[in-house]
């Protein structure tokens, strides 16, 4: 009968236990960091679908016509005074993306299916939308509330945007309110929507910022109204001598032609597409 050193034997098995505990772990923890990356990827690059209320289908057409009949209505006026036109139409503008914002779209974090946390003992079992994810059928506190803050930071960024502008050529020693009005229309109509529907979310706003998301209303907006203020440049320099040349009016021409057609084509043949 061969001998046997217990203290060798008692060592080789307490290591290799240790070994496949650890091997065990790591292909655990392995497995678990690619569903959750996997999980985290969908939930990013899901396009923002809007409410199936039926208020909302239809106010999903109504605000964009809202917006451009009264840009339409305006333009004479834009063009003799723009300053006090932008001025007066901002206040109107912010109105209708306030309202398309609480009637149409999802709050922030109601699309990233999570569920529901149990009422604690005491607390009422809240309906959807009353003052939970605001997904119901009706608004509740929490989409006004997010509206607000997605107001404010649109505003807080206004200055970032006429930064833009003043490097992308705008008049930098005159006409600062012409550019500072300019790019506060531009905030309202291309940044709230997205603030509204992703918050802060950095993995959200890295996908907008590199054109990486898919298109939806809110995203296929901020593209057309980016795109549109770039193109609206274009017949400023050109020697046609008309009043409706000079700076900003065909930068806001630009900005409301282009947000309002990709709007509309991100939210229906553009549906969830990427560049």
């Amino acid at each position: 009968m061969p001998l046997v050193d217990p203290v060798t034997m008692s060592s080789s098995i307490s290591k290799g236990a240790a070994a496949k505990a650890q091997s065990l772990v790591k292909g655990t923890t392995a497995a678990t960091s690619k569903d959750t990356a996997i999980l985290l990827s969908t939930h990013e690059q899901q396009p923002i679908s809007l409410r199936q209320t039926p208020l909302a289908q239809s106010a999903r057409h109504v605000f964009p016509a809202l917006l451009a009949t009264g840009f339409l209505v305006r333009f004479n006026a834009l063009v003799a005074d723009p300053v006090s036109t932008m001025k007066t139409a901002l206040a109107v503008v912010v109105a209708l993306q306030l309202a398309y914002a609480v009637i149409c779209l999802p709050v922030v974090g109601s699309q990233q299916g999570k569920p529901a946390r149990k009422p604690r003992p005491g607390e009422k079992n809240l309906k959807k939308g009353s003052l939970g994810n605001g997904v119901g059928d009706g608004p509740g506190a929490r989409v006004y509330v997010t509206a607000i803050v997605a107001l404010l930071l649109s505003t807080f960024l206004t200055p970032v945007l006429y930064a833009a502008m003043v490097l992308f050529g705008a008049p930098f020693l005159t006409h600062g309110a012409h550019t500072f009005l300019c790019a506060a229309h531009l905030a309202a109509l291309v940044l709230f929507p997205i603030f509204f529907v992703h918050g802060v979310d950095s993995a959200s706003w890295a996908a907008v910022g590199s054109f990486q998301a898919p298109f939806d209303e809110t995203f296929g907006g901020l593209v057309g109204g980016v795109v549109g203020a770039w193109l609206g440049a274009v017949p400023i320099p050109l020697d046609w001598d008309r009043e409706w040349q000079k700076w900003p009016v065909t930068i806001l021409c630009g900005i409301y032609a282009g947000h309002l057609l990709m709007r509309l084509l991100g939210g229906t043949v553009l549906f969830g597409k990427r560049f």
